[in-house]
């Protein structure tokens, strides 16, 4: 574990030289959350506690280990352009997971096996289809959804918004709690039986 808390602290340790930075625990929304206290100090890694974290010097460290790998690359990868940056595109699986939405009666399923990680453009993507989903009186469920979105949805105190299910046979057998069916429709569920 590379976070040590105690009373009202905790001690970030970074894995590659051992540098220590405290900070003050209350900033962190939760014991296992410390991406605060590791982007505050200009550290890289996990934003679990488990890590790994690296101090400022290790991370360029890191970062000069890697232009030089990509430098020896026998794929070709040393001819790119030098400035080009390559984004990664967070929100795009969910995107994808909300474009493949299920819509059972009262409920629309959103499969988030495929989203590990989620960022603030991600997040207002499932708060939008949260309200879209309730002006039509259903509810906006999210199926497998990963520890790292729920902290998130934790985080930012979301996670009663969204009813979580396992995997989509869990859903289809058990509706969310609370949710009812639009005026003059019938759940499918119900239907059914």
């Amino acid at each position: 574990m590379t976070v040590v808390p105690t009373e009202h602290l905790m001690s970030i340790i970074c894995d590659g030289c051992g540098d220590t930075v405290t900070g003050v625990a209350d900033v962190l929304p939760d014991a296992e959350v410390v991406w605060t206290l590791v982007f505050d100090n200009g550290w890289t890694g996990s934003a679990f506690a488990c890590g790994p974290h690296h101090c400022p010097r290790c991370s360029v460290a890191a970062d000069v280990r890697a232009a030089e790998q990509d430098l020896t690359d026998n794929l070709g990868v040393d001819d790119l352009d030098e400035h080009a940056v390559m984004e990664v595109d967070y929100a795009e699986p969910v995107r994808r997971a909300l474009a493949e939405a299920l819509v059972l009666g009262p409920q629309v399923l959103v499969d988030l096996t495929e989203c590990t990680t989620i960022d603030s453009e991600g997040l207002g993507l499932l708060v939008r289809a949260h309200q879209e989903a309730r002006r039509e009186e259903r509810a906006l469920c999210l199926v497998a959804p990963s520890r790292f979105v729920m902290t998130v949805l934790h985080t930012m105190r979301l996670e009663h918004v969204f009813p979580v299910f396992p995997t989509r046979t869990a859903a289809f057998r058990q509706p969310a709690a609370g949710v009812t069916a639009p005026v003059g429709q019938t759940p499918i569920m119900e239907a059914a039986r």
